[in-house]
């Protein structure tokens, strides 16, 4: 596993997060230029009076010091405990996640993405029944994606509510596996045994193999408690971190050589069995980014083209 050094990390404290004592969920939020003002206010909101939860942010290389200083400044306002960890470089998505759960005073964790938002006005009260009356070490929320009117972005949408908005009942049939790195309540003890690899670079997978790991040592089960997943992207950007995520999903495989059976692993097989597959990418691309064409059609290239790509590595 990396080991990341010499990246010093500076924090901002406000008064509320100076005082608490007692804390029982850190909220942990990463973010790299996204904007998680609006998903702090909505999560200050829930908590309310109580200080038995804080917010702990991490800005990943500060790639936006205006930003950053605007935090700050929302921060020092608030009257919920909130702190703002800053990585001078950045670490990447595991290397972040490691981070937060290092400096988390809660006994519990709650993974949010800087552009999520809670999925209902109970949202963290919640989690907090979770915690009650669970025996669970680790409970995965799920996420909804809701529709934009943007035609641009509704492939992405589309793939989301296919292929990766499950109930409960339905992800806890699959397994660990089913995991996001998002919304994810977690014990601290386990994030302390099981760390996210950091060998795990760029886009993709990360959190698979922590759940997958995770899974071996601890109870992990699904609950209906979703999150508002924002940040919807174009086909362009899509194309390109599916072409990047290809050598994680091989780092999957090749760590947790179980995985083999899932649907993704198996379609990249068969992919590579067709002769001159990787001349189809142009056609896959192309028909991706037409936005005029239907969703299922387009969602099915984009699928393809991230099957070509695996089919190349495993």
């Amino acid at each position: 596993m990396t080991v990341m050094i010499d990246n010093p990390v500076r924090e901002y404290a406000n008064a509320a997060a100076r005082e608490a004592r007692a804390i029982e969920i850190s909220v942990l939020i990463p973010f790299y230029k996204d904007d998680p003002a609006d998903l702090v206010r909505a999560l200050a909101e829930q908590a309310g009076s109580k200080d038995d939860i804080e917010i702990l942010l991490h800005d990943d290389g500060e790639p936006d010091p205006e930003l950053n200083q605007r935090l700050m400044r929302i921060i020092a306002a608030m009257n919920q405990p909130v702190r703002l960890l800053t990585s001078t470089r950045n670490r990447g998505r595991s290397g972040g996640r490691n981070l937060l759960a290092q400096q988390a005073r809660g006994e519990w964790l709650l993974y949010l993405d800087a552009d999520m938002q809670p999925g209902h006005a109970a949202f963290l009260q919640t989690y907090r029944d979770v915690i009650a009356s669970t025996q669970a070490d680790a409970v995965f929320g799920g996420y909804e994606t809701h529709w934009p009117d943007d035609k641009a972005l509704q492939l992405h949408a589309a793939l989301s509510q296919t292929s990766d908005q499950h109930d409960a009942e339905a992800r806890n049939a699959i397994g660990a596996s089913a995991f996001c790195a998002s919304n994810i309540l977690v014990k601290a003890e386990v994030m302390d045994a099981v760390p996210y690899d950091t060998d795990f670079t760029g886009w993709g997978w990360e959190d698979v193999d922590w759940a997958v790991r995770a899974a071996a040592r601890f109870n992990l089960r699904h609950v209906d408690n979703p999150a508002a997943h924002g940040g919807l992207q174009d086909a362009s950007v899509l194309l390109a971190k599916f072409k990047e995520g290809a050598i994680n999903y091989k780092r999957l495989l090749d760590r947790n050589p179980e995985l083999a059976s899932l649907p993704g692993a198996r379609t990249a097989r068969l992919i590579g069995k067709v002769p001159g597959q990787g001349l189809l990418r142009g056609v896959w691309s192309r028909l991706s980014l037409m936005n005029a064409l239907p969703l299922r059609l387009r969602t099915l290239a984009l699928k393809l083209w991230r099957a070509s790509w695996t089919a190349e590595v495993i």
